[in-house]
């Protein structure tokens, strides 16, 4: 299966897992940044009483492999009752995996604030929902783009792993056409393909953002 006409036969088969791999990663990413910014947010407005949770949190999630992560919510959580499709632990696993980086990665962006705004906001009395949508928001918000796109490519990369778990994804795919066809070079380019074409998508949209969000950079 190398030559171009079985290459070109690929193409179906690695469609229908491209669509499997967008819909874990992408909503596991969107809940994981969501997650991630409230976990901050709890953080910034509750310090003494959850900050000592949000470092065990992050220290226990980016201290463990996802695999381990994986395997505990699609076979542990069913022994309480907790029963969920494969595609649907991958989701939440990965969602509450990448909630510890995307969580601190706004952590620095709200650092990267400079003090002296926030003093001065507050010398002219302005409330502090005001400061935090026109303060706060844009300035972090344009400081971790770069760092959210990262991230997110980091996820569609992880989800890979739901292969372990008979996702129909792209790597659990290329693996049962090589398994049916003894064949590795096509299967494996193809995978390498689209797995480029993916984090360059996701690396063009950020991009994107980041120029729409540029004015509020500027102006801050």
């Amino acid at each position: 299966m190398t030559d171009m006409n079985s290459f070109l036969f690929l193409i179906p088969r690695f469609a229908d897992a491209i669509l499997v791999t967008l819909e874990v990663s992408v909503v596991a990413a969107f809940i994981g940044a969501l997650g991630g910014f409230v976990l901050n947010a709890l953080r910034l407005r509750f310090p003494r009483l959850l900050g000592a949770l949000y470092r065990i949190y992050i220290w226990l999630v980016r201290g463990t492999p996802y695999l381990s992560q994986l395997v505990i919510v699609y076979f542990g959580l069913p022994v309480i009752g907790v029963t969920m499709t494969a595609v649907q632990a991958t989701i939440v696993s990965l969602a509450i995996y990448s909630a510890a980086y995307f969580a601190e990665i706004f952590r620095a962006g709200w650092a990267s604030i400079p003090s002296g705004h926030m003093e001065a906001a507050r010398a002219f009395g302005i409330d502090r929902w005001s400061v935090f949508r026109s303060i706060e928001l844009p300035q972090a918000i344009a400081f971790v783009m770069p760092l959210l796109a990262n991230q997110t490519i980091l996820v569609i990369k992880e989800s890979a792993v739901a292969s372990i778990i008979t996702v129909p994804e792209l790597t659990m795919t290329a693996s049962d056409i090589v398994s049916s066809t003894y064949t590795y070079i096509g299967p494996y380019a193809m995978l390498i393909i689209c797995y480029w074409l993916l984090t360059q998508c996701v690396a063009v949209a950020f991009k994107w953002a980041s120029v729409l969000i540029a004015p509020s950079r500027k102006t801050s």
